[in-house]
């Protein structure tokens, strides 16, 4: 399928409804839609059915749904009470529940109870409960209520408190059942500790508990952990009597080698084997099941599914899912949603939208995920237009557009300039909204790439749903936004919301800050922030000093940056290359060999080895003293690191040449970088100005061209040096069609090429006296002086096209031009042989009182002697200003020179 270019919407319900705020910059872009055949055109597929309306029978005793007294409790079996106990949504009422059940007469300890209990507690977070209710347990702790509180203590963020539970139970002599294996291993898996994940199940295939590959001070580092006081009973040698014979028993009185028996179980090894890179054991894992009697469920499909989408196997994973039916495993809905992953993975719109589309023809139901990966794809190509049909289709269907995928799609609106339609999706879809703090600092961070500090403050000010705070991710990406935009004042007023709002900052809002003032020139501010940063208990890294050592070294300040280092090392922070990098570069555009030397050692002490760019410092502070030959070692051993040179380290010795006049080393330099494609502006620049300076004309002229032809200027010093060249040879002709090249580069001339452009046209081009006026005009900083001299330079090499260009420029009423400019816009028009534009431009500046130099009035008398321009004077009224003007000139003779001295002039141009 070929992405269609994005559009906007001519009144999707993405985008329509609100009215955004009006913004900087906001635009949107005009895309023609795209043909008909290839629109994508999304299913409407139902929403889940609600919890509420689920059909499933369920058939529980009525007094075991709403208890009301303990007469209805007492009438309920264990399995009832376990049922009750399970569905309660509020950790205090399963405790009080629970206190209930233990208060009936004849009830009897259940450890299933205990279980379900600790799972409420650990889930809650309520760790001072948990310890209560653990330490007071009527019956031994079993394996489901380690298997219960581990896996509850994993998902509430506690996984260390989760593995210290085996060393309790290998101290109390419970071996590990499958369940309980199988909550540890998927711990263990989670956790990324795949090793220890494999040797745990081993061991337990073996009929052994070992966890001598745990390191209980690992796992224990936390003091404050919800389950240190299990180290107590670990501890106490009393507790630990049943296991100080050895080994402890299995349950069950199981010895020897064994193989799980759980569904659940084979799933989390297939996962782990994948998630490990063990691809064939994980395959091998799934063909066994058959043959120790456990058949795969979907959620075993799903898993290797997505195991061989990982590892890049798409055609086996199609084949799965095929065989999925033939199995008699019917799909779910996260079968199809693991098929759109794995072609998300490689790209695959096609495949995406396939299965997307066969959830309704399975009849089932597309989840948020389902949408999400969908929007993602869509988003991530920029397909506007189909992110809006999709976007439809889900509004249609009753649901509402994922929270993940917000950011996502105002990135995509931001990235191809759709400000209009971003802000009316926000305003549609997230303003007022449960959308998180982090999903905000996302959308604000799409605008903030892009510099767009406005539409970002605005995302930061708008309304939230009660309750949904600013959390220090907002504030650090407004902190980036405007540091990009270099809105530094905006910094002030953003800390002080924070203070107000009792938010703390972080290490990420320092290291911002810190980074921002440091860019943006103010290497004081970066500094008492570091101190600060400090005080409040955080340690900054090298990336932080770094950036207040590099600002302190742009502006020059080389104590502080000294200081500043020997901080760095005091606090133990080592330094790494770039800040020595930056040091030696400091000293060597300073000239100080000694301490770029002194850096450079030390960096070699530190075990690091200096890399081109340093060898480069170190070149360019040799060559303030013209040491050529350290200069040239060092050339030499950037040579033996393999590779070549850059042309930064190369310029700096072909500049060292030029400056000593060493014409053959200096050429051998520019032709190695020439044959190697990688000479640009600056080698060539030097290479002219070099055999110029050697009076070797016609090489320097030649270079020029070379580097005319190639394309490489692309500064005003590269004009120039070519330009330097035509001025030797008196080429006016090529000077000027130079001077084109950078108008139409949009590369301004400096004072350089103005002055050599006053020197051709002294040099017997034009009269003295007029390029006096020219040079009057320019030295006094008159605003259109500088235009008026490449217009008169054009007009003079006959290239009126470009002349007349400029002169319409200055020309447009928003332009207030002197006299010279008035002057040379006449004399453009009357070379051109455009008599009735120069006469209405005499007679303006007549009626502006600007009195037109002697050049001017040659030119009106040159265009008066053409045929049919006399009518034109009479027409225009310009008869008596000539009378009274022209007569006014010194003397006859005086005119009649001027007059030849313009007709030769013409005749040149």
């Amino acid at each position: 399928m070929t992405p269609t270019p994005p559009c906007p919407t001519g009144g999707g319900a993405a985008v329509t409804g609100a009215v955004a705020p009006p913004t900087s910059g906001a635009r949107s872009s005009s895309f023609a839609p795209p043909p008909a055949a290839s629109r994508i055109h999304f299913p409407r597929l139902p929403p889940p059915p609600s919890l509420s309306s689920s059909s499933t029978p369920t058939n529980p005793a009525p007094s075991a749904l709403h208890p009301s007294d303990d007469e209805a409790l007492s009438s309920m079996t264990p399995r009832e009470h376990t049922s009750l106990l399970s569905r309660q949504r509020c950790w205090r009422r399963a405790w009080d529940l629970f206190n209930r059940l233990r208060a009936l007469p004849g009830y009897a300890p259940n450890p299933v109870h205990y279980a379900v209990l600790l799972r409420h507690l650990a889930r809650a977070r309520r760790w001072p409960e948990l310890r209560c209710a653990w330490t007071g347990m009527a019956l031994p702790p079993s394996n489901s209520a380690y298997a219960a509180l581990a896996d509850a203590l994993a998902k509430a963020g506690s996984a260390r408190g989760a593995l210290l539970l085996l060393f309790h139970m290998r101290a109390r002599g419970v071996a590990a059942d499958e369940v309980s294996m199988n909550t540890f291993v998927r711990i263990l898996k989670d956790e990324g500790r795949y090793t220890d994940a494999l040797a745990f199940f081993h061991n337990w295939c073996d009929g052994r508990f070992g966890v001598d590959f745990l390191d209980l001070d690992c796992v224990a580092v936390d003091p404050d952990g919800p389950m240190q006081f299990l180290l107590a009973d670990i501890c106490d040698d009393k507790f630990a009597a049943p296991a100080a014979a050895g080994a402890p028993a299995l349950e069950q009185g199981q010895e020897g080698p064994r193989k799980p028996k759980l569904v659940a179980t084979y799933t989390t090894l297939i996962d782990l084997y994948g998630k490990a890179g063990k691809l064939k054991n994980a395959l091998d894992m799934f063909v066994d099941m058959p043959a120790n009697g456990v058949m795969p469920d979907t959620y075993t499909c799903n898993t290797l599914i997505n195991i061989l989408g990982l590892c890049g196997n798409t055609e086996q994973a199609e084949v799965l899912f095929a065989n999925m039916v033939v199995r008699g495993i019917n799909p779910d809905t996260k079968t199809f949603n693991v098929m759109m992953t794995v072609f998300a993975s490689i790209g695959d719109l096609e495949g995406i939208l396939k299965y997307y589309c066969q959830i309704g023809k399975a009849g089932l139901y597309a989840d948020a995920v389902s949408h999400r990966i969908v929007l993602q794809a869509l988003c991530e190509r920029k397909m506007a237009r189909e992110a809006e049909d999709m976007i439809q289709a889900i509004l249609d269907s009753g649901s509402f557009v994922p929270e993940q995928s917000m950011p996502v799609i105002m990135k995509m609106y931001v990235d191809i300039g759709l400000l209009n339609e971003a802000n009316a999706f926000f305003e549609r879809h997230c303003r007022g909204k449960g959308v998180s703090s982090k999903n905000f600092a996302a959308i604000m961070n799409a605008f903030a790439e892009k510099g767009l500090w406005k539409e970002a403050e605005h995302i930061f000010c708008s309304e939230r749903e009660v309750g949904n705070k600013k959390d220090i991710v907002e504030y650090n990406v407004m902190v980036k936004a405007y540091g990009r935009a270099k809105q530094y004042d905006r910094v002030s007023s953003l800390l002080e919301s924070m203070e107000e709002s009792r938010v703390s900052s972080d290490a990420c809002t320092y290291n911002s800050l810190i980074q921002m003032f440091s860019v943006g020139g103010f290497p004081h501010r970066a500094k008492k922030l570091l101190n600060k940063m400090k005080d409040a208990g955080f340690e900054p890294k090298c990336e932080t000093y770094s950036a207040v050592i590099r600002s302190y070294s742009r502006h020059c300040l080389v104590p502080e940056a000294i200081d500043l280092f020997n901080e760095m090392q005091a606090s133990g922070v080592e330094p790494n290359i770039v800040v020595y990098g930056v040091l030696i570069d400091m000293f060597a555009e300073t000239g100080n060999v000694k301490e770029a030397l002194h850096y450079s050692n030390l960096l070699e002490q530190s075990g690091m080895s200096p890399n081109l760019v340093i060898l480069t410092s170190l070149i360019k502070a040799y060559s303030k003293f013209n040491s050529w030959k350290e200069a040239q070692d060092l050339y030499s051993r950037m040579k033996d690191m393999g590779g070549s040179p850059d042309i930064i380290a190369s310029n700096a010795m072909l500049n060292l040449y030029a400056k000593l006049e060493m014409v053959t080393e200096a050429k051998e330099i520019f032709d190695s970088l020439t044959r190697n494609s990688c000479a640009d502006g600056v080698s060539y620049s030097t290479m002219v100005n070099l055999y110029k300076s050697m009076g070797l004309l016609s090489e320097s002229i030649k270079i020029a061209h070379e580097l005319q032809n190639s394309g490489l200027p692309s500064d005003c010093a590269s004009y120039n040096s070519v330009m330097a060249c035509y001025v030797a040879k008196g080429d006016l002709r090529d000077c000027a069609e130079l001077v084109h090249q950078m108008v139409v580069a949009d590369i301004p001339p400096d004072a350089s090429t103005y002055g050599m452009i006053f020197s051709l046209l002294k040099n017997g081009h034009v009269s003295a006296k007029e390029v006096l006026l020219l040079e009057s005009a320019y030295n006094d900083g008159k605003k259109s002086a500088k235009q008026a001299v490449v217009a008169f330079l054009f007009s003079m090499v006959g290239m009126h096209a470009a002349a007349l260009d400029i002169c319409e420029q200055l020309l447009r009423p928003q332009w207030t031009i002197d006299a010279c400019a008035y002057n040379v816009c006449f004399k453009v028009y009357a070379s051109c042989g455009k008599v009735e534009k120069a006469f209405s431009l005499f007679m303006r500046m007549h009626d502006l009182g600007l009195k037109p130099d002697t050049s001017t009035c040659i030119r009106l008398t040159t265009c008066y002697g053409k045929p049919g321009a006399s009518e034109g004077l009479k027409t225009n009224g310009f008869i008596g200003y000539r009378n009274n003007e022209l007569l006014s000139m010194p003397s006859h003779n005086a005119l009649v020179t001027y007059i030849e001295t313009e007709k030769n002039m013409l005749q040149f141009s």
